[in-house]
Order: structure tokens, then sequence, then C-alpha cells
């Protein structure tokens, strides 16, 4: 027996309802006062797993990978932080979403914590959000995107790897 239309609404009214009061309660239990960002636990796992999907192929390999991707992930938190106080919110829902077990296997299709998950899963997911038909992934792809290449190349060590020298000598 097929699911009625009038179901599948109501089951997706609900896991709405759902995600929304899960998203919530991130909030709640994981903003200061301050209302600054925090790249805590579960949200610096996601990045970490994130990153060798998006930097493929840019990362050094050996002890060097580690280090490189600590480095980066500081720096996307630097320049999280850089940015309108209404931005670092909408990031931070974003890794909320990310964070939140339910959110993450329904909007990425990860059903392990993001220590587990492997970079093919990873790059699968944001393969989908490049290309998906609502904006609202489309452009949480794009901003982990820009974050990740952002903080990337920002770091004096990757500049060789483009072919950018550097600042002009007149200028530093």
């Amino acid at each position: 027996m097929g699911t009625s239309r009038r179901t599948f609404l109501k089951a997706g009214g609900l896991a709405a309802l759902a995600l929304a009061a899960g998203g919530a309660f991130y909030r709640v239990t994981h903003t200061g006062r301050s209302h600054r960002f925090a790249l805590d636990g579960e949200a610096r796992a996601a990045l970490h797993a994130i990153l060798p999907a998006i930097l493929a192929g840019a990362l050094p390999s050996g002890a060097d990978r580690e280090a490189a991707l600590a480095t980066t992930v500081d720096g996307v938190h630097q320049a999280i932080l850089g940015l309108p106080p209404g931005t670092q919110k909408e990031v931070q829902d974003l890794f909320g979403l990310l964070a939140l077990a339910p959110a993450r296997r329904l909007l990425t299709g990860i059903a392990g914590g993001w220590e587990g998950a492997h970079v093919d899963e990873v790059s699968a997911f944001l393969r989908d959000w490049r290309l998906h038909r609502l904006g609202l992934l489309r452009s949480a792809y794009h901003a982990l995107h820009d974050l990740v290449l952002g903080a990337w190349y920002a770091q004096p060590a990757n500049w060789g790897a483009i072919g950018y020298p550097g600042p002009m000598k007149e200028l530093a």
C-alpha cells in the first residue's frame, strides 16, 4: 500500500518542525550572550570532514596534512569572526544543522558522526548541494566553499600552488 499525499505532507511538516526545534535548541544551548560565532565540537568536526573534500589535491600528505587542516579550520573560524553579526548568526545556524544528527542525516546523507565520514560521502553531499534546486542549499554550499578556500589561500605557504607571488613589495 502506497503512502498518501496527505500522509506525506504531514510527515514533511512534522520533520520541518523537528528541525526547527532542534535548531532553536542548538542555538539556545551553544550561543553565548555575546552572539559571536563559536566553532565548537561537532561543528569543528564537520568542518574538519568538509575540508579534504573541498581541498582535494591541494592538501599535503603525511604529518603535514593534520597541521594544514588545523590551520585552515582556525582560518575559517577567524574569517567567520570577521563577518557582520547577522552573517555570523546564519553561519552558526548552518553549522548547528550540520552538527545535529537528524539534520545531518536528512540534509547530507551522512549517517554516522563527522569523525567517521568518508571523503567520498562528503564530496557527494557537497556536489548535491552545489547543484540543488533549493537556493538555500546552494547558498550553504557556496558559503562553505568560499570560507574554506579563503582560509586556505590566506596562508602564504599555499600561494605558490596558484602562482601568486605575494603582495607587491611597495605595498608590504
